[in-house]
């Protein structure tokens, strides 16, 4: 399985999500259905508690130096011969981001 270092590379490498640094137009409805299905769906592969499973860690560690887009465009196209599956059918560009800001902001808090 490849490391989330690994997976970032490959998401620099290609495009990024389109409309770079912000997440707007998020709804607090949304938000708190954004953060259910992560803890839920995204908790499935990688821990309840993102320390890792079948998918990479998620902790402060794991995530040390990554930014928003780069996430952003993971969650949305996935990651080729894993069990990263893309969300894009499933998310928007801007709910890709707020997730992926959502963990960054949470990697901060711990």
């Amino acid at each position: 399985m490849p490391d989330l270092r690994a997976c970032l590379i490959f998401g620099l490498a290609t495009l990024t999500v389109s409309g770079s640094s912000q997440a707007e137009g998020i709804s607090a409805p949304r938000a708190d259905e954004l953060e259910h299905m992560l803890i839920q769906d995204c908790g499935s592969c990688h821990g309840l508690t993102m320390k890792g499973g079948l998918g990479s860690p998620l902790t402060p560690e794991a995530l040390d130096g990554a930014d928003a887009d780069t996430l952003a465009f993971i969650i949305l196209e996935g990651v080729p011969d894993t069990a990263m599956p893309a969300w894009r059918p499933l998310l928007s560009d801007n709910e890709a981001l707020w997730i992926a800001k959502y963990l960054l902001k949470t990697e901060q808090k711990e």
